[in-house]
Protein backbone atom coordinates (compact mmCIF):
# COMPACT_ATOMS: atom_id res chain seq x y z
CA UNK A 1 0.00 0.00 0.00
CA UNK A 2 0.97 3.11 -0.80
CA UNK A 3 1.00 6.77 1.61
CA UNK A 4 -1.60 7.89 -0.53
CA UNK A 5 -3.28 4.65 -0.84
CA UNK A 6 -3.44 4.97 3.10
CA UNK A 7 -4.59 8.63 3.09
CA UNK A 8 -7.49 7.97 0.91
CA UNK A 9 -8.73 4.85 3.63
CA UNK A 10 -7.63 5.98 6.41
CA UNK A 11 -10.65 8.34 6.83
CA UNK A 12 -12.96 5.22 6.84
CA UNK A 13 -11.97 4.41 10.39
CA UNK A 14 -13.94 5.24 13.33
CA UNK A 15 -12.48 8.98 14.62
CA UNK A 16 -10.75 6.73 17.23
CA UNK A 17 -9.47 3.74 15.33
CA UNK A 18 -8.64 7.00 12.71
CA UNK A 19 -6.32 8.71 15.37
CA UNK A 20 -4.27 5.58 16.56
CA UNK A 21 -3.73 4.74 12.92
CA UNK A 22 -1.71 8.01 11.92
CA UNK A 23 1.26 7.23 13.92
CA UNK A 24 1.45 3.51 12.16
CA UNK A 25 1.74 5.50 8.55
CA UNK A 26 5.38 5.88 8.93
CA UNK A 27 5.79 1.93 8.38
CA UNK A 28 3.75 1.23 5.00
CA UNK A 29 7.12 1.63 2.71
CA UNK A 30 8.32 -1.82 2.77
CA UNK A 31 11.78 -2.24 4.17
CA UNK A 32 14.30 -5.23 4.66
CA UNK A 33 12.86 -5.21 8.78
CA UNK A 34 10.65 -8.45 9.02
CA UNK A 35 8.86 -6.54 12.05
CA UNK A 36 8.34 -3.45 9.90
CA UNK A 37 6.62 -5.64 7.50
CA UNK A 38 4.33 -7.16 9.71
CA UNK A 39 3.14 -3.84 11.15
CA UNK A 40 2.48 -2.41 7.66
CA UNK A 41 0.41 -5.83 6.81
CA UNK A 42 -1.34 -5.33 10.05
CA UNK A 43 -2.42 -2.00 9.13
CA UNK A 44 -3.01 -2.86 5.38
CA UNK A 45 -5.66 -5.56 7.06
CA UNK A 46 -7.51 -3.22 9.65
CA UNK A 47 -8.28 -0.36 6.34
CA UNK A 48 -9.23 -3.21 3.82
CA UNK A 49 -11.68 -4.24 7.02
CA UNK A 50 -12.89 -0.96 7.32
CA UNK A 51 -13.80 -0.53 3.62
CA UNK A 52 -16.23 -3.33 3.96
CA UNK A 53 -17.35 -2.08 7.60
CA UNK A 54 -15.80 -4.50 9.74
CA UNK A 55 -15.11 -1.73 12.65
CA UNK A 56 -14.12 -5.15 15.10
CA UNK A 57 -11.85 -6.61 12.64
CA UNK A 58 -10.35 -2.96 11.77
CA UNK A 59 -9.76 -2.36 15.76
CA UNK A 60 -7.94 -5.97 16.80
CA UNK A 61 -5.64 -5.17 13.77
CA UNK A 62 -5.06 -1.76 14.85
CA UNK A 63 -4.41 -3.03 18.00
CA UNK A 64 -1.83 -5.78 17.04
CA UNK A 65 -0.19 -3.04 14.89
CA UNK A 66 0.16 -1.22 17.76
CA UNK A 67 1.65 -3.87 19.65
CA UNK A 68 4.08 -4.96 17.05
CA UNK A 69 5.46 -1.69 16.85
CA UNK A 70 5.65 -0.43 20.53
CA UNK A 71 9.20 -0.37 21.62
CA UNK A 72 10.23 -1.42 17.92
CA UNK A 73 13.25 0.94 16.61
CA UNK A 74 14.28 -0.08 13.28
CA UNK A 75 17.81 -0.57 12.70
CA UNK A 76 18.55 1.77 9.69
CA UNK A 77 22.94 1.71 10.16
CA UNK A 78 21.97 0.52 6.38
CA UNK A 79 21.00 3.95 5.30
CA UNK A 80 18.90 2.57 1.78
CA UNK A 81 17.66 -0.21 4.60
CA UNK A 82 14.49 1.43 4.55
CA UNK A 83 14.63 2.88 1.13
CA UNK A 84 13.21 2.45 -2.04
CA UNK A 85 14.91 3.25 -5.29
CA UNK A 86 16.12 7.23 -4.52
CA UNK A 87 14.80 7.13 -0.64
CA UNK A 88 17.24 7.16 2.26
CA UNK A 89 17.27 7.68 6.10
CA UNK A 90 20.41 9.72 7.90
CA UNK A 91 19.41 7.76 11.39
CA UNK A 92 21.34 10.03 13.67
CA UNK A 93 18.34 12.59 12.73
CA UNK A 94 15.18 9.74 13.40
CA UNK A 95 13.38 10.37 16.82
CA UNK A 96 12.94 14.41 16.52
CA UNK A 97 10.31 15.60 18.50
CA UNK A 98 7.24 16.36 16.71
CA UNK A 99 7.14 19.34 13.93
CA UNK A 100 8.28 17.73 11.24
CA UNK A 101 9.52 20.33 8.74
CA UNK A 102 10.45 19.04 5.21
CA UNK A 103 11.69 20.98 2.19
CA UNK A 104 11.37 19.79 -1.49
CA UNK A 105 12.78 21.43 -4.88
CA UNK A 106 13.33 20.50 -8.40
CA UNK A 107 15.67 21.55 -10.90
CA UNK A 108 15.61 21.03 -14.44
CA UNK A 109 18.15 21.81 -17.42
CA UNK A 110 17.97 20.87 -21.27
CA UNK A 111 16.19 17.57 -21.41
CA UNK A 112 16.98 16.36 -17.94
CA UNK A 113 15.24 16.54 -14.92
CA UNK A 114 15.68 16.19 -10.95
CA UNK A 115 13.44 16.31 -7.98
CA UNK A 116 14.46 16.18 -4.02
CA UNK A 117 13.27 16.22 -0.67
CA UNK A 118 14.45 16.33 2.92
CA UNK A 119 13.10 15.83 6.08
CA UNK A 120 14.51 17.19 9.80
CA UNK A 121 14.24 13.53 10.77
CA UNK A 122 16.46 12.33 8.45
CA UNK A 123 14.84 11.07 5.36
CA UNK A 124 15.21 11.92 2.09
CA UNK A 125 14.69 11.14 -1.53
CA UNK A 126 15.79 12.08 -4.98
CA UNK A 127 14.83 11.16 -8.22
CA UNK A 128 16.27 11.85 -11.98
CA UNK A 129 14.08 11.49 -15.40
CA UNK A 130 14.68 11.88 -18.83
CA UNK A 131 12.05 14.03 -20.74
CA UNK A 132 11.00 11.84 -23.90
CA UNK A 133 7.82 12.39 -26.45
CA UNK A 134 5.78 10.72 -24.29
CA UNK A 135 6.07 13.13 -21.55
CA UNK A 136 2.94 14.44 -20.14
CA UNK A 137 4.64 17.64 -18.22
CA UNK A 138 3.61 20.22 -21.08
CA UNK A 139 5.13 23.89 -21.26
CA UNK A 140 5.07 24.15 -17.15
CA UNK A 141 8.31 21.62 -16.95
CA UNK A 142 9.42 23.58 -14.09
CA UNK A 143 6.63 24.09 -11.61
CA UNK A 144 5.63 20.18 -12.84
CA UNK A 145 8.74 18.96 -11.45
CA UNK A 146 8.11 21.42 -7.91
CA UNK A 147 4.95 19.67 -7.79
CA UNK A 148 6.18 16.44 -9.02
CA UNK A 149 8.68 16.59 -5.51
CA UNK A 150 6.20 17.12 -3.04
CA UNK A 151 4.03 14.62 -4.09
CA UNK A 152 7.16 12.41 -3.69
CA UNK A 153 8.23 13.57 -0.03
CA UNK A 154 4.46 12.75 0.78
CA UNK A 155 4.30 9.27 -0.68
CA UNK A 156 7.24 8.55 2.30
CA UNK A 157 4.77 7.72 5.26
CA UNK A 158 5.48 11.41 6.70
CA UNK A 159 3.19 11.72 9.24
CA UNK A 160 0.99 14.71 8.00
CA UNK A 161 0.09 15.89 11.20
CA UNK A 162 2.44 18.65 12.36
CA UNK A 163 4.38 18.59 9.02
CA UNK A 164 5.37 21.99 7.49
CA UNK A 165 6.31 21.65 3.96
CA UNK A 166 8.97 24.29 2.54
CA UNK A 167 8.82 25.30 -1.10
CA UNK A 168 10.76 27.59 -3.04
CA UNK A 169 8.49 28.22 -5.94
CA UNK A 170 5.76 30.59 -5.70
CA UNK A 171 3.52 29.31 -8.41
CA UNK A 172 3.81 25.82 -6.69
CA UNK A 173 2.42 27.08 -3.25
CA UNK A 174 -0.48 28.78 -5.02
CA UNK A 175 -1.69 25.51 -6.96
CA UNK A 176 -1.27 23.47 -3.19
CA UNK A 177 -2.97 25.86 -1.31
CA UNK A 178 -6.02 25.70 -4.26
CA UNK A 179 -5.66 22.03 -4.12
CA UNK A 180 -6.41 22.32 -0.40
CA UNK A 181 -9.13 24.63 -0.41
CA UNK A 182 -10.84 22.07 -2.53
CA UNK A 183 -10.02 23.51 -6.25
CA UNK A 184 -8.64 19.86 -7.62
CA UNK A 185 -9.46 20.85 -11.00
CA UNK A 186 -6.60 22.85 -11.33
CA UNK A 187 -3.43 22.27 -13.02
CA UNK A 188 -0.17 23.68 -14.46
CA UNK A 189 -0.73 25.31 -18.48
CA UNK A 190 -0.64 22.10 -20.69
CA UNK A 191 0.13 19.03 -17.86
CA UNK A 192 -1.29 16.25 -19.23
CA UNK A 193 -3.99 14.37 -17.79
CA UNK A 194 -4.20 11.07 -20.08
CA UNK A 195 -4.27 7.77 -18.21
CA UNK A 196 -0.63 6.93 -17.37
CA UNK A 197 0.92 3.75 -18.69
CA UNK A 198 0.36 1.86 -15.63
CA UNK A 199 -3.14 2.96 -15.71
CA UNK A 200 -3.56 5.16 -12.19
CA UNK A 201 -4.22 8.68 -12.32
CA UNK A 202 -1.39 11.39 -13.30
CA UNK A 203 1.00 12.06 -10.21
CA UNK A 204 -0.50 15.30 -10.10
CA UNK A 205 -3.75 14.86 -10.04
CA UNK A 206 -3.23 12.12 -7.13
CA UNK A 207 -1.41 15.18 -5.20
CA UNK A 208 -4.26 17.64 -5.67
CA UNK A 209 -6.75 15.19 -4.14
CA UNK A 210 -3.99 14.02 -1.32
CA UNK A 211 -4.10 17.47 -0.38
CA UNK A 212 -7.47 18.17 -0.53
CA UNK A 213 -7.85 15.79 2.13
CA UNK A 214 -5.22 17.19 4.18
CA UNK A 215 -5.59 20.43 5.67
CA UNK A 216 -3.32 20.07 8.61
CA UNK A 217 -0.70 20.09 5.77
CA UNK A 218 1.00 23.11 6.33
CA UNK A 219 2.91 24.78 3.07
CA UNK A 220 4.93 27.78 3.38
CA UNK A 221 7.36 29.77 1.06
CA UNK A 222 11.35 29.45 1.67
CA UNK A 223 13.11 32.17 -0.56
CA UNK A 224 15.80 29.74 -2.76
CA UNK A 225 19.82 30.21 -2.31
CA UNK A 226 19.87 32.84 0.64
CA UNK A 227 21.45 29.74 3.29
CA UNK A 228 18.32 27.93 5.00
CA UNK A 229 19.48 24.81 5.11
CA UNK A 230 16.61 22.39 4.43
CA UNK A 231 15.89 24.06 1.17
CA UNK A 232 19.76 24.07 0.12
CA UNK A 233 19.76 20.10 1.18
CA UNK A 234 16.65 19.72 -1.30
CA UNK A 235 18.22 21.66 -3.84
CA UNK A 236 21.23 19.53 -3.84
CA UNK A 237 19.42 16.56 -3.95
CA UNK A 238 17.49 17.79 -7.00
CA UNK A 239 20.61 18.75 -8.74
CA UNK A 240 22.14 14.93 -7.99
CA UNK A 241 19.35 13.36 -9.18
CA UNK A 242 19.59 15.60 -12.73
CA UNK A 243 23.28 15.16 -12.82
CA UNK A 244 23.17 10.98 -12.47
CA UNK A 245 20.65 11.26 -15.42
CA UNK A 246 23.28 12.84 -17.47
CA UNK A 247 26.17 11.95 -16.57
CA UNK A 248 25.77 8.34 -15.39
CA UNK A 249 26.74 7.96 -11.31
CA UNK A 250 25.41 6.82 -8.74
CA UNK A 251 24.56 9.60 -6.27
CA UNK A 252 23.15 7.46 -2.94
CA UNK A 253 26.89 7.80 -0.75
CA UNK A 254 27.13 11.65 -2.13
CA UNK A 255 23.26 12.45 -0.94
CA UNK A 256 23.95 10.65 2.33
CA UNK A 257 26.78 12.71 3.18
CA UNK A 258 24.92 16.34 1.74
CA UNK A 259 21.62 15.58 4.04
CA UNK A 260 23.48 14.35 7.00
CA UNK A 261 25.84 17.87 6.92
CA UNK A 262 22.70 20.55 5.84
CA UNK A 263 20.69 18.46 8.55
CA UNK A 264 23.44 19.32 11.21
CA UNK A 265 23.48 22.75 10.27
CA UNK A 266 19.45 22.85 10.79
CA UNK A 267 19.25 20.86 13.99
CA UNK A 268 22.36 23.35 15.41
CA UNK A 269 19.80 26.11 14.58
CA UNK A 270 16.21 25.28 15.53
CA UNK A 271 16.07 26.06 19.16
CA UNK A 272 15.68 23.00 21.64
Amino acid sequence: MRADEFDEAVHLLPPDLYQRALPLRPYLPRTRCEQCVRIADSVELALLAARYEEARASAQLIAAAEELAAGHRHDTGDQVARAGPGRGLVARWAGVPAGLVAATDASWKRRAGGIGYVVSDGRYGLRGRRRDRLDPTGPSQVLVNELRAVEYLLSDGVPPVGLTVLVDSLPALRLLHRWQRGDVTAVPAGYSLRPRRHGGPPTLVRLARLVATRPELSFQHVRAHTGHALNEAADGLSHLARRSVEEQFNPRTRAYDLVDAFLRDWHAAVPV
